[in-house]
């Protein structure tokens, strides 16, 4: 689905065009949607390419991409990371952000012993209370803030950021990076990258801004404890449009599911499907009826606020099955569902085209039609990339690749 609002004020500056991108959050699954999404945009319109662009956003697992493409990762070069391709200068494994926080489990033991004494003493003193839900509270202590390590994002991370002609330092990159995390003590949303925040290192960043409440533990910076952006808003758009952007990018994995044709199901069994695939199904599609409620307001918002700036958004569609029910841990799922974004958005595009091409043409691009028009799968648009080169060649090309964006 695609979404695209035009300028309402024209800009008064002959300058080239500032372009952002922000991408919302959504777990492993919502980052393979985003980088099918990213590889048919970045193939199908003229002028530009994601790893170029002036600003980005990101937000809970959209942060590790948008933290990639602000030094220069190609979309290429990350699908093939997450895609465990050959050529690929990293192996990936999902199963990897499912280890346990061992820590975190023993630093609750530990508590065990101060929890049990302080349920004695209430006891004594309020022997009425023990058969209550007040005592629930004290043994709620020993339940761990997070089931996984959220550790692994930030090694990973750190070590694709810590290749020549990379940085993991906010203040080294070409373009504005801004990841979004919420204070857990304040509940206020937290930009790093920004002024008195872009010292955290990126990966640490990203970190923070994917610390799911329940899945990961907060995570500690200079003190203060934090969690995913995403509960704040969505896209945090706003963020990239007070930088100026002119024209913004935003993509959004999570829409609520909406099945026109529910199925009747045999026998005395007619519940919904969403209610025979049980609590991770209804938490899911309640979570994301959540967001987009969210998202529509702000995008509402956004343009009475910021007339100078168009914006163009891609979601899913609301009767996506596969986006809705993929389980992007099996490895051939994840094949099936990055290319499934990747044919939907090329899809969507070119039958949007005559809206799309004069939306293009005020910020300077185009798109081309003729390869929209072409069959071809994900899989076979990343092997007419060359491959990772190495690091001095590496840095040659990106050179190249700011001359032709100077030219132009």
């Amino acid at each position: 689905m695609l979404k695209l609002t035009q300028a309402r004020a024209a800009s008064r500056e002959e300058r080239r065009p500032v372009i952002g991108l922000a991408i919302a959050g959504g777990g492993p699954l919502g980052a393979i949607y985003e980088l099918g999404v990213l590889q048919a945009l970045d193939e199908a319109i003229d002028g530009l390419h994601m790893h170029e662009l002036d600003i980005y956003v990101g937000v809970s697992s959209g942060s590790f991409l948008t933290a990639s493409l602000a030094n220069q990762v190609t979309t290429t070069q990350m699908s093939r990371i997450f895609m465990n391709s050959p050529d690929a200068e990293f192996g990936f494994q999902p199963e990897l952000f499912l280890k346990p926080a061992l820590r975190e489990y023993l630093d609750r033991a530990l508590t065990l012993p101060r929890v049990v004494l302080d349920l004695l003493v209430e006891a004594i003193r309020h022997p009425n209370r023990i058969t209550h839900l007040e005592s629930i509270e004290g043994i709620s202590r020993l339940v761990p803030t997070g089931l996984f390590d959220n550790q692994m994002i930030e090694h990973f991370l750190s070590r694709v950021l810590s290749r020549d002609g990379r940085s993991n330092d906010f203040r080294s990159l070409n373009a504005q990076l801004r990841i979004v995390a919420v204070d857990l003590d304040s509940g206020q949303a937290v930009r790093f990258g920004e002024a008195g925040f872009d010292h955290v290192p990126i990966s640490r960043a990203v970190q923070a801004s994917a610390a799911l409440p329940g899945l990961y533990p907060p995570v500690e910076i200079d003190g203060r404890y934090y969690v995913d952006g995403a509960l704040r808003r969505t896209l945090h758009a706003s963020v990239a449009l007070k930088q100026g952007a002119d024209l913004l990018i935003g993509i959004n994995p999570l829409v609520p599911y909406d099945d026109p044709l529910r199925p009747a199901f045999n026998g005395k069994d007619q519940r919904s499907r969403m209610i025979k695939g049980g609590l991770p199904v209804v938490l899911s599609q309640t979570f994301r009826a959540l967001i987009q409620s969210r998202m529509q307001v702000g995008l509402a918002k956004y343009e009475n606020e910021y007339p100078g700036s168009g914006m163009m958004l891609v979601e899913p569609n609301r009767n996506d099955e596969q986006m809705f029910f993929t389980n992007v841990f099996s490895y051939s799922s994840r094949r099936e569902l990055v290319d499934h974004a990747y044919q939907t958005t090329r899809a969507e595009l070119l039958a949007r085209a005559d809206d799309l091409e004069p939306f293009l043409e005020t910020y300077g691009l185009g798109l081309n039609r003729e390869l929209l028009g072409r069959q071809r799968s994900f899989h076979e648009a990343l092997k007419l990339d060359p491959a990772y080169l190495a690091p001095v060649g590496n840095q040659l090309a990106r050179g190249l690749d700011r001359l032709e964006k100077l030219l132009r």
